[in-house]
């Protein structure tokens, strides 16, 4: 069965470019156009992954990104015209896996489909299940599945606070005042680039197994169930 991929997008001319591309890569495709059939065309096809345009006629993409991720983990890579860095951030905190700038090479976004459903594929390797997180606070030192995290004392206090209560979700301010002890003035975004860096360490123990998720315009949260 051919993996299968639903992409919206409303240029007629980088719709059938990038069908053609994920094609002859093996996989199946399905076209939106329109930004108002994106979700029930998910709901209908239950495809693996969805290429998703930000600027969509009758309902935009950051809109239907952020409904999408209320119920659904569907791993979305966000396509847009619009290079600023608001932009960018936007589309990863609404809960974006990735983002391709236009314009973009085909082969590109091809190799971030397939990363996406490599990262998204479950895991066979290792325990499986429920991670095992584990802190040792006299040496701040962290470990999942065994494993020790080589994180930075702010990256350490951030994941011990967020353990602390799995499921809840944290605002940036009062993350910031609870890894940071010296009350200096930081900007709220500081903690996106540490949980960001966290992420990141924690997936190279954790393949495909993502553990801390962003709340759009709140903050974050941690899930090990």
């Amino acid at each position: 069965m051919h993996t299968h991929i639903l992409v919206a997008e409303d240029e007629p001319k980088i719709a059938a470019l990038v069908a053609d591309y994920l094609g002859a890569a093996g996989m199946q495709v399905s076209v939106v156009s329109d930004g108002m059939d994106v979700l029930p065309a998910v709901a209908r096809l239950a495809p693996a992954a969805l290429v998703l345009d930000v600027m969509l006629p009758h309902r935009d993409g950051m809109s239907i990104c952020r409904e999408l991720r209320q119920s659904s983990t569907l791993p979305v890579i966000m396509l847009t015209a619009r290079a600023e860095e608001i932009d960018r951030l936007l589309g990863l905190e609404l809960g974006a896996d990735d983002y391709l700038c236009k314009p973009f090479s085909p082969r590109e976004l091809v190799a971030r489909v397939k990363a996406v459903l490599r990262r998204s594929a479950p895991q066979v390797a290792g325990n499986g299940g429920t991670p095992r997180f584990e802190i040792d606070e006299q040496r701040m030192r962290a470990t999942v599945n065994g494993q020790r995290l080589d994180l930075t004392p702010v990256e350490y206090r951030l994941l011990a606070t967020l353990l602390r209560h799995p499921g809840r979700v944290y605002r940036r301010d009062e993350l910031l005042d609870l890894v940071y002890d010296d009350y200096r003035e930081i900007s709220d975004r500081t903690i996106d680039s540490h949980v960001k860096n966290l992420r990141r360490k924690i997936e190279v123990a954790l393949p495909g197994q993502p553990v801390i998720h962003a709340v759009y315009g709140i903050g974050y949260r941690l899930e090990i169930d």
